[in-house]
């Protein structure tokens, strides 16, 4: 697989993600790839990226198989169900989400110096994340579960990228992946609003089959 790199407009402004489209599709990028992909030496083409809408430019283009995307469809960020994520089900392409705990805050919870989006969380995030974890507590589940397994629930996500850096924090990864989640959690979170209503979530484990 090979993805495009932040090509998104980020820190550097719409001008630079106009710039990078502009290069790809009119200076052979995108052709290179293309051909590398129907020649058989690459699985498939996407992008890593921080944005959700870049990825739906990119799929108004060209034919895409995948993205890397960072943080954006989280507990606290649901938008991509509003085109996003049923234009990849409908086009099948596969989502890698990177960042479920959108830079740190929903796996430390709301405490001082916690980390949205690569800086320090604002109130009103921080509001929510207390909110979400006293719904948590009250199930009896931590908050990072809940925000490690809460993107496999749309079927547009293959596959959640949580991030380690030695192999005990691997081992931890797993068993916050393996942490058995009530479905009573999931609609607690929609009715006090937290996540939206039409936000498909994790289903439990079918122990008998």
């Amino acid at each position: 697989m090979l993805f495009l790199h932040d090509i998104d407009s980020g820190t550097n402004g719409q001008a630079f993600e106009d710039n990078n489209l502009r290069q790809l599709f009119s200076q052979g990028g995108y052709r290179a790839l293309s051909e590398l992909r129907e020649a058989g030496k690459i699985s498939a083409i996407g992008a890593g990226v921080n944005t959700w809408q870049i990825c739906e430019r990119l799929l108004g283009e060209a034919e895409f198989d995948g993205f890397l995307l960072a943080g954006r469809y989280t507990l606290l960020e649901q938008d991509p169900l509003d085109s996003f994520l049923p234009l990849c089900i409908k086009r099948d392409v596969g989502i890698i989400l990177g960042g479920p705990y959108n830079s740190g805050i929903l796996a430390t919870g709301a405490i001082e110096g916690a980390r949205y989006d690569y800086a320090p969380a604002p109130e009103h995030i921080l509001s929510r994340v207390r909110k979400l974890g006293e719904v948590c507590a009250a199930h009896d589940t931590p908050l990072i579960a809940a925000a490690l397994q809460f993107p496999l629930g749309h079927e547009a996500v293959k596959t959640v990228i949580p991030g380690a850096s030695t192999p005990d924090e691997v081992r931890q990864n797993v068993a916050i992946f393996e942490t058995l989640i009530p479905q009573a959690l999931w609609s607690d979170l929609k009715g006090e609003s937290l996540i939206r209503p039409d936000a498909p979530t994790p289903k439990e484990p079918d122990h008998a089959a």
